[in-house]
């Protein structure tokens, strides 16, 4: 069945407060430490792909990243981190796109996506997605999604488990794999969900 995935999105950050959402976190330790780990400088280029209103943007403002491109397909939620972050929000690039749509005018240094891309389980969304990042990342990519331990569904839609052989496969085409890690993320609910991360480096 097709959704209209915009219309979707935006009603649960119209509707759901971060404690009502399975996602949230207070403080994104992993995602942080692996951005970290590519030892780049802070003028490097990371967008963080279904940021939300996720902290991770605070985390790097924080540590001195000056070129951050926050990207999500609701505005909503957008707009959820912009009043939180207030002056600071603008020293981040905010894009409002459905990412199998978007189309960069620059490349990246490091992509970062925990938590979206589990959401395409189609194959040309999955392909589309692929491309994009081989095409417009220069440096690293960070994926973090529900391992083959984790969750079926979020937020009443379905979602693609990975192994770690799969997720590497769907980008072994642009990248080689760096790490890869599982980590249970308590929610909100206290309910514990397992993720994979793996990140890449360009080939």
């Amino acid at each position: 069945m097709d959704i209209d995935r915009t219309a979707h999105w935006e009603k649960v950050y119209e509707t759901k407060a971060p404690s009502q959402v399975s996602w949230t976190q207070e403080y994104p330790k992993t995602s942080f430490e692996i951005i970290q780990s590519f030892e780049l400088n802070k003028t490097a280029k990371i967008i963080d792909v279904g940021g939300g209103d996720s902290k991770l943007v605070d985390c790097l403002l924080d540590a001195g990243y000056e070129d951050v491109t926050v990207l999500d397909i609701s505005e909503k939620a957008l707009l959820r981190a912009q009043k939180r972050l207030g002056d600071k929000a603008s020293k981040v690039n905010w894009v409002v796109s459905d990412i199998t749509t978007f189309k960069p005018d620059r490349s990246f240094d490091v992509w970062h996506d925990r938590a979206a891309f589990h959401f395409l389980t189609e194959a040309e969304q999955i392909s589309q997605y692929v491309a994009l990042a081989s095409s417009c990342v220069k440096g690293y990519l960070s994926v973090g999604t529900f391992s083959k331990q984790g969750p079926v569904k979020c937020s009443g839609l379905n979602i693609s488990q990975y192994s770690e052989e799969e997720l590497m496969s769907a980008f072994s085409s642009g990248f080689h794999l760096l790490d890869s890690k599982t980590e249970d993320h308590t929610t909100p609910f206290d309910t514990l969900q397992n993720f994979l991360f793996c990140s890449f480096k360009k080939k």
